[in-house]
């Protein structure tokens, strides 16, 4: 498989970083501006939901909402994140950067995430990490699926044998479905049953590539 492959496409949230505590925070800013009830969601309840499909959350979360509360929470705790993630980040994996300039140099990486639209790109300018990816995409901006996602960073930068590093059940079907190889990020949020390799850390790949 290590020598075959010709690129990395990752998942972002137990993947790369774990920004539940800054997301948590943002949704507490979030239930202050709307002018009805919501639970608190805290950090574990964040990474409970990672790697839904963004539009996907607030029926799972409110369903005591109508669908006018629930555009008005995810216009309201859409900005609130990304206000929150601009400014302050969140937690790299330890040995994240080293691991990304080590496979920049043999390998072309991208990443893909149900994250909304420009969640990927404050994560890559808050920490600097821009440089590394060649292309990304997410739910927020197609409303589409992450398999059809995956499909889309291939197709679209022609990769001939890519393989995905992700952290949930989600993520491993969505691979299938896209036909790409799964590596599971076992550090991350969730167990998953199946999966070409598994990390125990980010810095696994090193010795895996």
């Amino acid at each position: 498989m290590t020598n075959k492959i010709d690129s990395i496409i990752f998942d972002l949230d137990g993947t790369l970083w774990d920004a539940a505590e800054t997301v948590a925070k943002a949704w507490g800013a979030a239930r202050k501006k709307v002018n009805f009830d919501i639970q608190e969601i805290t950090p574990e309840k964040v990474r409970s939901i990672a790697g839904t499909q963004h539009n996907l959350i607030f029926d799972k979360l409110f369903p005591q909402l109508n669908q006018a509360q629930r555009q008005e929470l995810m216009e309201v705790s859409g900005k609130e994140e990304m206000a929150h993630i601009r400014q302050h980040g969140g937690n790299l994996y330890e040995g994240l950067e080293e691991t990304l300039a080590y496979l920049h140099d043999k390998y072309k990486l991208f990443i893909v995430s149900n994250c909304q639209d420009g969640y990927i790109e404050a994560f890559l300018e808050k920490h600097e990490l821009g440089n590394y990816f060649g292309d990304f995409e997410c739910s927020g901006r197609t409303g589409d699926s992450k398999d059809l996602n995956l499909k889309a960073i291939v197709e679209r930068n022609n990769l001939q044998a890519p393989v995905y590093v992700g952290d949930t059940p989600g993520d491993l079907e969505a691979s299938q479905k896209a036909g790409v190889p799964f590596i599971h990020a076992g550090y991350g949020y969730r167990d998953v049953d199946e999966y070409e390799h598994r990390l125990e850390r980010i810095s696994d790949l090193t010795t895996l590539f």
